[in-house]
């Protein structure tokens, strides 16, 4: 089967001579549009989150490899194929206010796709769509439209950003960092509202988050990305609460306790400090900082190890699982027992 968006052996970096910054490396991943869980994509800055989708949107070329829809290189589809693309794949982005002209009403960004899409035939249709739009993402309709910008909270604003995306009925849904701009106690009703259209139109959603907390919350699976690399992926409530890898177990044990008696970053071993990252090592990406790295851990990069719970761990320490060349989210997650 056809996978609807795919990152086949991207490598995307920045900058040039010694100064190039490898911000994705060779990364494999396939998203099908008959997958309707919730994917985290998780790490820490610069781990490469944000660049995945960057790409998978087409907003960045890959310096190798290749973007895929429907089995087509994204940079070079035909006009009726870019119009599919764009409508299949939404996304909600970070700043909630930054997607606004301040200039015009809320109307405006509602309207658009409508006109470019031509959903409506008319005014009246087109007024319906975007007050059936504005109510699934719980929003008062005659208390939205018409107003500008800065009249709307941050959570109201990025509410309206949800409901752009969900007019054209996507088959994917892209958020990078959708609550990390609004205030906490809007963080569970937006979190909440992800899930229920997740469950509702059985859309499958990629969740980018530095968060493990609401990463947890959200959703189904979770794939760690540490300087452009997977670590590790899976079962999200597997991994979180028994993480293999070590630097899985590094970012797990950074979440902070309702336990004033608990430190934070309290594990079991003793990691290096510092920023300890030399990208043009030939081993493992984690081998400076990990305190069970042996010599073929700084020498030659590992592949990522199925395990019997369904995980995949980028570590040799596992070596008995089934050596993996890439991800594709519906086979590798959704197998007889792993799906929640």
């Amino acid at each position: 089967m056809t996978a609807l968006l795919e990152l086949k052996g991207v490598t995307k970096t920045f900058g040039k001579g010694r100064a190039i910054t490898v911000a994705l490396d060779d990364m494999t991943l396939a998203v099908n549009d008959d997958f309707p869980h919730i994917v985290s994509i998780a790490g820490e800055s610069g781990s490469g989150k944000t660049t995945i989708a960057m790409l998978l949107l087409g907003f960045y070329a890959p310096t190798r490899g290749h973007v895929l829809y429907r089995g087509q290189d994204i940079h070079k589809l035909s006009g009726s194929q870019r119009y599919s693309f764009r409508k299949e794949v939404q996304a909600v982005f970070q700043d909630p206010f930054a997607v606004y002209n301040p200039f015009y009403k809320v109307d405006n960004l509602l309207s658009i796709p409508i006109q470019n899409f031509r959903l409506a035939k008319n005014k009246q249709e087109a007024h319906a769509l975007m007050e059936q739009a504005l109510i699934h993402v719980g929003l008062r309709p005659e208390e939205t439209l018409g107003r500008y910008p800065h009249q709307l909270s941050g959570g109201q604003r990025q509410r309206i950003a949800v409901a752009r995306a969900l007019i054209l009925r996507p088959k994917l849904l892209i958020t990078d960092e959708p609550v990390s701009m609004v205030d906490a106690s809007l963080r569970a009703t937006l979190l909440k509202l992800l899930r229920a259209l997740n469950q509702e139109l059985e859309m499958p959603i990629l969740y980018i988050t530095h968060d493990l907390t609401t990463a947890y919350h959200i959703s189904d699976y979770i794939v760690i990305l540490y300087h452009g690399s997977v670590m590790e992926a899976g079962n999200v409530d597997v991994i979180i609460k028994d993480p293999k890898h070590p630097y899985t177990q590094l970012l797990v044990a950074s979440i902070p306790w309702p336990d004033p008696n608990r430190s934070w970053g309290e594990t079991k071993q003793v990691f290096p400090t510092g920023t300890m990252f030399d990208e043009y090592a030939p081993g493992c990406k984690f081998s400076l900082r990990c305190p069970f790295a042996g010599e073929i851990c700084r020498e030659e990069r590992p592949p990522l190890y199925r395990l019997d719970d369904g995980r995949v761990v980028a570590c040799r320490h596992f070596e008995s699982g089934e050596a993996l060349a890439g991800m594709d989210l519906g086979t590798l997650f959704a197998r007889k027992g792993q799906v929640p």
